[in-house]
């Protein structure tokens, strides 16, 4: 076999990986979107209930401060229920690869939202520490699935619940990029496990949990691809029985471009 021949060998080989690799991706976003459905179908329900309980109270009195209130509260659940479907059709509806200027603090809070029920269902709360920060040019979808999957990690990682921080903030040894850093205080990784976190099909986890998340060893290398591909980097820190720390750091829009993109 001549040297030139073999080297095709091996061009083709990395091709066939690297096809595999964007196949398995599709597959864990499409995963991701099915997890959501489900945890947004257990939402429904509860608003639907409050809904419904609201009306009959409303139904009930008679006096028009009474029913005022209660449809105002049935304003505020149909709002929150519309909300949430705005960001599920986003992410199963918008799969183009290209990318424009996002604002993480509207990206961060739409993953929150739908994430509130089972945070709440867990007794893991957010506090947010966010900073002044410029756009980043992004897909927004992609990013929105990296931070469901490290904040569904960190609540995994959270058993008897606890406080997951979120941090938009810009980078100091870089200050053309920005940062979001998601930190919980659960059971952490082993340094042994530590190195091969972002590698396929490597997982911590036994399988997955009660909600059916985790355990596919994808999530993680998922993150570290789309990242990437962002241009940008991830990292993680961690200790056991104090927590783990997920950074990603992603390249900010400049001032002309943001203008350009606005006009």
């Amino acid at each position: 076999m001549t040297t030139d021949h073999r080297d095709a060998e091996i061009a083709e080989l990395k091709e066939k990986v690297r096809q595999l690799e964007r196949a398995l991706a599709d597959v864990q976003s499409l995963s991701s979107v099915g997890e959501l459905a489900g945890t947004t179908a257990h939402e429904f329900n509860n608003i639907l209930t409050l809904t419904i309980n609201y009306a009959r109270m409303g139904l009930r009195h008679q006096d028009v401060d009474t029913r005022d209130e209660m449809f105002n509260k049935i304003l505020e659940a149909s709002n929150r229920a519309a909300k949430i479907v705005r960001v599920v059709l986003g992410l199963a509806r918008n799969r183009k690869p290209g990318k424009e200027p996002t604002d993480l603090k509207e990206l961060v809070e739409a993953v929150l939202l739908l994430l509130d029920r089972e945070m709440t269902k867990y007794r893991v709360s957010i506090e947010r520490r966010f900073e002044d920060i410029p756009s980043v040019l992004a897909n927004g979808n992609q990013i929105q699935q990296v931070l469901i999957n490290l904040l569904v990690n960190a609540r995994q990682a959270s058993p008897n619940g606890g406080t997951v921080v979120i941090k938009l903030q810009r980078c100091k040894e870089a200050p053309d990029y920005v940062e979001i850093v998601v930190r919980d205080h659960g059971t952490g990784i082993p340094k042994d496990k530590l190195v091969h976190i972002f590698d396929m099909f490597y997982s911590t986890k036994k399988g997955p949990d009660s909600t059916g998340k985790g355990g596919s060893g994808l999530g993680l290398s998922m993150c570290k691809r789309i990242v990437e591909d962002h241009a940008g980097k991830i990292r993680v820190e961690s200790s056991v029985g104090k927590g783990t720390a997920f950074t990603i750091r992603l390249p900010a829009v400049k001032e002309d471009n943001a203008s350009k993109a606005s006009e």
